[in-house]
């Protein structure tokens, strides 16, 4: 990075920070800007990690959100698998690993998450994925060959999407995780354990209820034993357990911290030159009057923009409702809202198709709502949550179709 001085700098070269430089750009076509990634790949996408990129719907080429010329044309300085260790918010400064310092008026830290990892003997073996990032796909891929064995430890969104693609691939697979059904966290009980049968006719192994306890190189393989007495044996060993927000950098600038980078409606941190997007990124979510932060890549494109065009002089507040989306075999889904499995639910549902809506209700308040293999339905679902009627559930029915 040098000794240099720039108009903005983005820490995190991916979704929000790839973003932010088009929001920058949008009002300010001419400050120099300095995009930093600790991967050293372009800012991508993430979800075709675990969708498309498996089933032959796009290249990795195709996941880029810009390619190079796109930052050359913007005058963007890409400081590609570079780390930031060191912020100082008075002096307006950063540092990286190496020792260089550089000086920003705005900064935005879009620096996401980092998976989780296992606390048990071996979680740190060679050949361990905790998937997350292009580099763990392209490793994955190449082992996924037909015939093949795979552990997937996790039952949520990565976990669940991750063993469909490898099944998909004809690669043998068993899942382990501690909920006692599928995507627990979200989906209603009813939901997780029919998305459960669907995965145990398509052959995949689920045990459920189940802790891992130890890890073992077995040879050219993982060996992995569980609470309930189960040694599993693998070509394959995927940990997908969640992600912890990336706030290191922040708390060495003496920033608010708390479930992440407390930001305001203008995605401002405690230091109002420095803005935080993405991941790490806790938000007053407006439309639930409540704070969130939001692990998803509708949210990350948005909030990354909005924090661009802020910093650069836009002071609009962020009221955007990101949505999300999933597939898992023939089953998908999007969602928008609080989709917390804890909320009471009530389900519109067509069983001649198996498509339908759930809603997420507090105080008989919509709070969320998950459109079943239903679809170009968001839209509706966000004026439905605005709205903030009490409604009961009766009157649900048919809402959104």
């Amino acid at each position: 990075m040098g000794q240099k001085a720039y108009r903005y700098i983005i820490v995190g070269g991916g979704l929000a920070g790839g973003s932010a430089v088009e929001g920058v750009r949008e009002r300010d076509a001419n400050g120099p800007i300095l995009l930093i990634g600790g991967e050293r790949h372009l800012p991508y996408d993430r979800p075709p990690l675990t969708k498309k990129l498996w089933f032959g719907k796009k290249e990795v080429k195709d996941i880029f959100l810009h390619d190079q010329a796109f930052y050359a044309d913007r005058g963007v300085d890409l400081a590609l698998g570079t780390v930031v260790a060191g912020l100082n918010p008075g002096a307006k400064l950063i540092e990286d690993t190496a020792g260089n310092t550089c000086r920003y008026d705005k900064l935005l830290l879009a620096t996401g998450g980092t998976p989780r990892k296992l606390d048990v003997l071996g979680a740190d073996l060679h050949g361990i994925c905790y998937f997350r990032y292009l580099d763990d796909y392209l490793a994955t891929r190449g082992k996924a060959q037909p015939g093949a064995t795979a552990v997937v430890i996790g039952g949520g969104f990565i976990g669940s999407e991750i063993a469909a693609a490898l099944n998909i691939n004809r690669v043998e697979v068993t899942m382990v995780y501690p909920g006692p059904y599928l995507v627990s966290r979200v989906f209603p009980e009813y939901l997780g354990r029919a998305l459960e049968e669907l995965y145990r006719s398509r052959g995949v192994v689920i045990e459920a209820g189940e802790s891992v306890i130890a890890i073992e190189r077995r040879g050219d393989k993982l060996g992995t034993q569980t609470r309930g007495g189960k040694r599993l044996e693998s070509d394959i060993l995927i940990a997908g357990i969640g992600i912890s927000p990336a706030v290191e950098l922040a708390q060495s600038g003496g920033l608010q911290i708390e479930n992440g980078i407390v930001v305001n409606e203008m995605l401002q941190t405690s230091s109002p030159e420095i803005y935080a997007a993405g991941d790490n990124a806790n938000f007053p979510y407006q439309a639930l009057g409540r704070r969130m932060r939001i692990e998803h890549w509708d949210n990350a494109v948005n909030q990354g923009r909005h924090a661009g065009r802020n910093m650069a002089g836009a002071g609009e507040p962020f009221t955007y409702m990101p949505y999300f989306f999933s597939d898992l075999f023939e089953f998908g889904y999007e969602a928008v809202g609080d989709v917390d499995g804890r909320l009471e639910t009530f389900a519109d549902w067509q069983k001649e198709n198996d498509t339908g809506v759930i809603y997420y209700l507090e105080g008989e308040k919509v709070r969320g709502a998950m459109m079943c293999n239903v679809w170009e339905k968001v839209e509706d679902a966000r004026r439905l949550i605005k709205q903030g009627a009490r409604m009961a559930p009766e009157d649900l029915r048919g809402a959104i179709q």
